[in-house]
């Protein structure tokens, strides 16, 4: 895959032409002070460990890629057939809940077809200019990754279509008479969406993309996998029975299975012998207050608050929210998931229910339906 030669001659006049147009002195005149003031407390080496550690535990291959099976699959032969037509990627949407691994497998495809990605989130991009400028920056084959790409803003979104579909950056210079409009032409890339909400997406943008995958939860076997990689690549002595006692715990998800193992690995080391077994990792996670269902106090108080103030349900969410003194999109997006997965909790038209499995998950007794005659 070879890169659009004329633009790549050009491309760094062409940027430097639209930055002048689109930079603003006043913005980098009053963020000149807070860019050079340094934080005293967080240091340089500090830092780079950070980057290091998340490196180093995400996987680079779909060999070392634990879980997805079927998805794994599919990108195999779409990227064997991108590498023998020496053409880009198609551009590719995964949805799912958090944590599931959207931006690992993002970071996978592109080592596997030997590019660079540029990561960056929605939320960063305000300004049309963010997104031209990274635009305008990439190079013919690289794959754009955006996280939380239902947070596009309508702008954004109105420069991204021309952009995925035919390659080009369509600008308007000057003002009123003099206006004019120019059409730039764009290497080919590859953009790649993560979202946690599909169905926010406007359907323009959805149907741009050529793939749309949907990332599963995981079993308790691809979790004690995980585990037994995160154990080891960060030197920790775990058993079989205590990686899978610590999936049994973590929500399907491979995020929490991870921040699980460091967590557990504290207790190991400070009150007992270093080596997490089947023993040590349900004591520790009983002292987080982690059921063996994975739920957490927030969880459980969801679970009672509908129990206890509501008969069971159905309730709002918005009640629900507001009792909690929690954000309704905390309630949605952290605790509903795995609730509603694990079938602890029913979504009515009416509100949120706890379900049988809740009330004996719980160990409440369920009130017995009344019937009614008509």
């Amino acid at each position: 895959m070879h890169p659009n030669t004329y633009f790549d001659v050009n491309q760094n006049s062409w940027y430097n032409y639209f930055m002048a147009i689109l930079s603003d002195d006043e913005d980098l005149r009053g963020n000149k002070g807070a860019l050079n003031k340094k934080n005293p407390i967080v240091k340089p080496e500090n830092i780079e460990y950070d980057k290091t550690f998340e490196n180093s535990i995400r996987p680079k291959d779909f060999d070392s890629y634990i879980g997805q099976s079927a998805l794994k699959e599919t990108l195999k032969i779409t990227l064997e057939a991108a590498k023998l037509r020496e053409k880009p990627l198609d551009h590719m949407l995964f949805y799912g809940p958090p944590g599931l691994g959207k931006t690992t497998i993002a970071g996978v495809i592109a080592s596997q077809m030997g590019i660079d990605i540029r990561i960056t989130s929605a939320p960063a991009l305000e300004r049309p200019r963010d997104i031209i400028g990274i635009l305008m920056s990439l190079k013919g084959g690289e794959i754009l990754f955006i996280d939380e790409i239902h947070r596009l803003n309508k702008v954004a979104e109105e420069i991204l279509y021309p952009a995925m579909e035919d390659f080009t950056l369509d600008m308007t210079t000057g003002k009123s008479q003099t206006a004019k409009t120019l059409r730039v032409p764009l290497p080919k890339f590859t953009l790649i969406g993560a979202t946690t909400k599909a169905g926010e997406l406007s359907s323009p943008l959805r149907d741009r993309f050529g793939m749309i995958h949907r990332l599963e939860f995981y079993t308790i076997d691809e979790l004690a996998k995980v585990v037994q990689r995160t154990a080891d690549i960060l030197e920790i002595k775990i058993t079989e029975e205590g990686a899978k006692a610590i999936a049994r715990r973590s929500r399907g998800t491979p995020r929490i299975a991870n921040r699980l193992v460091k967590r557990v690995s504290d207790f190991a080391i400070v009150k007992y012998d270093g080596i997490i077994d089947e023993k040590v990792a349900n004591e520790s996670l009983d002292i987080l207050k982690i059921d063996e269902f994975g739920l957490d106090n927030t969880d459980r108080a969801l679970l009672n608050l509908i129990i206890e103030k509501y008969d069971g349900g159905p309730v709002g969410v918005e009640t629900i929210a507001a009792a909690l003194s929690e954000d309704v999109r905390t309630i949605e997006d952290v605790c509903e998931p795995y609730l509603l997965q694990a079938g602890l909790l029913q979504r009515t038209p009416r509100g949120r229910k706890v379900s049988p499995e809740g009330y004996r998950h719980l160990g409440v007794k369920a009130p017995s339906e009344q019937q009614t005659l008509f």
